[in-house]
């Protein structure tokens, strides 16, 4: 007879978990879709009061909807840590405040704020409508969204904040920039605290890549604590046009400017030998050791792409795997390489390299079929395999003089470089050409293509002395160690980082 009260009993347990289940799928749907927030159709489970008191913080309704969200959030939000860091970002906040960089008034978005300090802090001080985002959402201070992919319409913001130094971290930063610029109302301001902004390089460097915006003042802070290294913050505006110029620079003949951050890093490299050795190819290769390297001398870290290019690149092995990928300091960051070659001889071995680009042409001033000669040491009859290819003439010279020779199609450089690269990305150049350079170099002047080169490693061939037979000067080129010496120093003298190779 007691079987059936033990039924009911049954089915009231079925029916209470089917309840609790049903209100624990919409607690979910509250917290993690809606952000925490409840309206007027939402079943909620819990309700703010216009004020609360939490470890002595006064929070209006717009940050107590923050406090419904579990003892956890509460626990984290009464921490010293976090404290310490609301404290900071407060008066951080305040200063820019009183700066009118920011208003009470004013749409804030906090990029990849992790858990919500800087939010946290612009409520606390008055600014409500504040909101930022992250790779992990943590509602309601908190939504799911990236630097490089805001989850916001145009001109949605008055001010944006990026703090803690995430930008440095950030590998898609050309994308964050443009991000900002979408995002950022005209007028609005952008204020960044960044690491990576020490030199004058990095500085420029990211000035450019954020071209939306002019830069209206920069200063030092220090960390909330000692386990962050000390930062610049830039406050920049967002312009109504789309260029912004910058001072310090200096016209080129009329095609490009060179900047004076870039002539003070030509200042701090190696010195030019001055006198021509007598075994170039010992001395050459032992100043290779000598050489200051840009990224050892600045951060590039404000790029928006980073590109090598071999000009003249022969083998993988020759210096593309055997120096660029191994030697050259990268600090991090993944180039794009371009390998140049015209001998069909090493074309092969590219075929295998993924990440190298290969250009099966001539590098030269303009598009038109050209002469090379096989390169052999002085002396010897048979051409060694793979020796590679030697100087180049157009077509019309092809009876200046014997030799063997091939033919091989020729491009523009300067104008192909001009289409690939541009100003905001970092461009590291090799250019080992057979006594060409005298022809690219001034080409390149020419055309301003120069000025989109940050750092070149530049081998000039004049008639040196020949390792074969003491005493003899190669009959193969006809310009001297004095040209050679003047083609380095107007480089330099224009603001390009060239090195001798």
């Amino acid at each position: 007879m007691e079987s059936k009260p033990n039924s009911v009993k049954n089915l009231l347990v079925r029916v209470f978990l089917f309840s609790v289940l049903v209100l624990v799928v919409r607690f979910a749907y509250v917290v993690t879709i809606r952000g925490g927030s409840c309206d007027s159709g939402d079943f909620c489970f819990f309700s703010s009061p216009e004020n609360v008191n939490l470890a002595g913080i006064q929070l209006s309704s717009s940050s107590s909807a923050a406090v419904s969200a579990g003892d956890g959030a509460s626990s984290l939000w009464t921490s010293k840590e976090w404290r310490k860091s609301v404290d900071f970002y407060s008066s951080v906040f305040q200063d820019l405040l009183s700066h009118g960089f920011l208003s009470t008034k004013s749409k804030v978005l906090c990029v990849d704020t992790v858990l919500g300090q800087e939010v946290f802090a612009l409520k606390e001080i008055g600014v409500k409508n504040a909101i930022g985002i992250a790779k992990k959402a943590s509602p309601p201070l908190v939504r799911y969204g990236q630097g490089f992919k805001q989850p916001f319409g145009d001109n949605s913001f008055d001010f944006i904040f990026s703090g803690g130094g995430g930008i440095d971290r950030t590998a898609r930063v050309s994308d964050f920039a443009a991000e900002i610029g979408r995002t950022l109302k005209p007028e609005g301001f952008l204020v960044v605290h960044t690491a990576s902004t020490k030199d004058v390089y990095s500085f420029n460097s990211f000035l450019r890549l954020f071209n939306c915006c002019g830069l209206v003042t920069s200063r030092h802070v220090d960390g909330f604590d000692s386990s962050m290294p000390p930062m610049r913050e830039l406050v920049l505006k967002k312009s109504f046009h789309t260029e912004i110029l910058y001072p310090g620079e200096k016209s080129l003949g009329g095609k490009c400017s060179v900047p004076g951050y870039k002539q003070e890093l030509v200042r701090k490299a190696e010195p030019i030998i001055a006198k021509e050795p007598l075994k170039p190819w010992i001395t050459l290769k032992r100043n290779i050791q000598n050489v200051k390297y840009l990224p050892i001398m600045a951060d590039i870290n404000f790029k928006q792409r980073y590109i090598y290019i071999d000009v003249g690149a022969r083998s993988y092995g020759s210096s593309i795997g055997s120096w660029f990928k191994k030697q050259y300091p990268k600090q991090n960051k993944t180039f794009e390489v371009y390998a140049i070659e015209a001998d069909k001889t090493f074309h092969e071995q590219y075929s295998t390299k993924k990440a190298v680009t290969l250009l099966p042409y001539a590098a030269w001033v303009r598009n038109e079929t050209l002469f090379f000669e096989i390169n052999k040491d002085p002396g010897k009859e048979v051409v060694d395999i793979g020796r590679g290819m030697g100087r180049i003439r157009p077509v019309q010279a092809e009876g200046s003089s014997g030799g063997n020779v091939d033919k091989i199609q020729g491009f523009d450089f300067a104008n192909w470089l001009k289409n690939t690269v541009s100003e905001n990305d970092f461009v590291v150049m090799k250019m080992d050409v057979e006594g060409t350079e005298f022809d690219l170099i001034p080409r390149l002047f020419e055309t301003g293509a120069i000025c989109l080169v940050d750092e070149i490693f530049l081998e000039c061939h004049y008639n040196r002395w020949q390792k074969c037979c003491p005493g003899e000067r190669s009959s193969k080129y006809e310009k001297t160690y004095d040209q050679c010496l003047q083609l380095f120093h107007s480089l330099r003298e224009s603001g390009v980082l060239v090195h001798q190779w």
